[in-house]
């Protein structure tokens, strides 16, 4: 189409194209008013663009659940606009003049992509179209056949068109794709045969086995990273996170520079580590208790509702029960009042089929009160039990958090000795060569020292009460979440709960009297 730009006016997209190109879709028995009514866009899942002489796209963002877009045979140079169409499956963008693959990056849904016949050179920037089955990229400026090796990494893509670009006519072009693409189904609309695939992993082998070794180096790496992060998750749940290593330690000495330059003194680097030994320890206590309290309290919450819901169910059966018995009755009460017509015969049914109803209504919400008595027991039951358990954690981080203090003050009240005979040694000897300048200027004056020593050690106790604070401040908003929950729900049931028999005996009555009425008088 590149040949014929001149001649046309391009076009932009905006409000009244999209609104035809809308109206053009709907039938035709809906009437033109009917169709210039539409302008709810967000129920739009289909749209078409082709041969609207387009250059730019855009104004598509309110189209938000578009899931198929046609925009081929336009003249469009640039893919854009499409960063809100996230629902797309589905997108054409064949018979243009699109020179470079971008702006795709959220179209994570898209399984079905089309750019055949533009002026593409490289195949790039598709990383994030995972679920990409059928890619056509043919009729394009494709040269380097190297460059198909970039689709390895879109798991998904079983048909391939490359027909048209230049590398096509490169010798073994075929049994090339093939080798480094070895999930093809179809290639330039052509089955691949088992035979072809054989013979493209015989001749390619030892350009595709490093490629395959690198991938499954990479994928190992991800899976590993993955792992942790699925780890940290859960350590997060379980209030617990960075507790299984030296995370803590490490931050309490993180931006103290002094504290480093006294690593220098004699004594204090192996301090330091029989210091970090002993405190690493009691932080992987502190993670394996709280793992231990986390499934805990998980196996009690199940244990809750599972018992919630076996009531529940007793309830709703016995509910059914009377309900059943009683409508196998009505509906015969009814039949007879039928054919009472209007007389005292039937006000005699009519009165006795309201006292149904009454009776029905009482055993109902009696039910209804039991079920509730019950439920609120085991309420009671399960905020207790989630007092204990939040109690007991907390008693016990509170435990383990004094042990991380008593380390820290032990090893202050160490260091401390250390560096006051460091001073002592200096008042006597102030050229010591083993000491580094930076280290004996901290020695100038004995106060500023003592200063500096208290001050690390005042900010290193903040930080090991700052992250004793956040974990009981999780337990704590775990225990009022749950409670809350819980009653929330039962509170819920209950309220829908009385509304139901309220609902279910009104209708029984208005049809009642409804009934008394259709019988015509003889």
């Amino acid at each position: 189409m590149s040949q014929f730009v001149n001649f046309i006016e391009p076009n932009i997209i905006d409000d009244e194209m999209v609104q035809k190109a809308i109206e053009e879709k709907c039938p035709e028995d809906l009437g033109d008013l009917a169709r210039r009514e539409i302008t709810n866009w967000k129920v739009v899942t289909e749209l078409q663009l082709s041969f609207k002489s387009i250059l730019q796209i855009d104004n598509l963002w309110p189209l938000e659940n578009l899931t198929k877009l046609q925009l081929d045979n336009n003249i469009i140079e640039k893919i854009e606009g499409l960063q809100s169409l996230v629902h797309l499956v589905w997108l054409d963008l064949s018979f243009n003049n699109i020179e470079v693959i971008e702006g795709l990056d959220t179209l994570v849904k898209l399984q079905d992509l089309s750019l055949y016949s533009n002026r593409i050179s490289k195949i790039e920037h598709m990383d994030t179209l995972q679920e990409l089955q059928i890619f056509s990229i043919g009729k394009n400026n494709l040269t380097v056949l190297e460059d198909v090796v970039y689709l390895r990494r879109l798991k998904s893509l079983q048909t391939l068109n490359l027909s048209g670009n230049p590398f096509c006519s490169e010798e073994h072009y075929t049994l090339f794709v093939v080798a480094h693409l070895p999930s093809l189904v179809y290639l330039d609309f052509k089955l691949v045969r088992d035979s072809t695939r054989k013979a493209a992993a015989l001749k390619y082998q030892d350009l595709t086995e490093p490629l395959e070794q690198e991938e499954a180096r990479v994928l190992a790496l991800q899976e590993k990273q993955e792992a942790k992060q699925k780890e940290l998750e859960y350590h997060k749940t379980a209030f617990v996170e960075y507790l299984n290593g030296s995370f803590l330690f490490d931050s309490l000495y993180a931006g103290d520079r002094e504290a480093a330059k006294l690593a220098f003194l004699p004594g204090v680097e192996d301090l330091l580590l029989a210091y970090k030994k002993e405190f690493v320890s009691v932080c992987k206590n502190l993670c394996n208790y709280g793992l231990e309290e986390y499934e805990k309290r998980e196996a009690l919450v199940s244990k809750f509702y599972k018992r919630y819901h076996e009531i529940l169910a007793v309830n709703q059966e016995e509910s059914r029960r009377i309900i059943s018995d009683f409508e196998s009755r009505n509906q015969k009460r009814l039949d007879e009042l039928y054919q009472a017509g209007r007389g005292d015969l039937a006000e005699s049914e009519r009165a006795q089929g309201k006292e149904n109803i009454c009776q029905l209504w009482d055993a109902l919400m009696t039910l209804e009160a039991l079920v509730s008595n019950d439920l609120e027991e085991l309420l009671q039951d399960f905020k207790r039990s989630i007092d204990v358990i939040a109690s007991t954690f907390t008693e016990n981080i509170q435990g383990m958090f004094n042990q991380c203090r008593d380390l820290e003050n032990k090893h202050h009240e160490k260091l401390r000795v250390i560096v006051l005979a460091t001073q002592k040694k200096l008042d006597m000897d102030p050229f010591d060569e083993s000491l580094p300048d930076d280290v004996q200027k901290l020695f100038e004056n004995k106060n500023t020292i003592v200063n500096i020593i208290n001050t690390s050690h005042s900010i290193r106790l903040r930080k090991i009460d700052k992250r004793e604070s956040d974990m009981l401040c999780n337990i704590y908003q775990w225990q009022i979440s749950e409670r809350e929950k819980a009653f929330q729900t039962e509170s819920d049931r209950n309220r829908a709960s009385i509304g139901k028999i309220l609902c279910f005996t009104n209708t029984l009555q208005k049809e009642l009297d409804n009934r008394v009425s259709l019988k015509p008088v003889e």
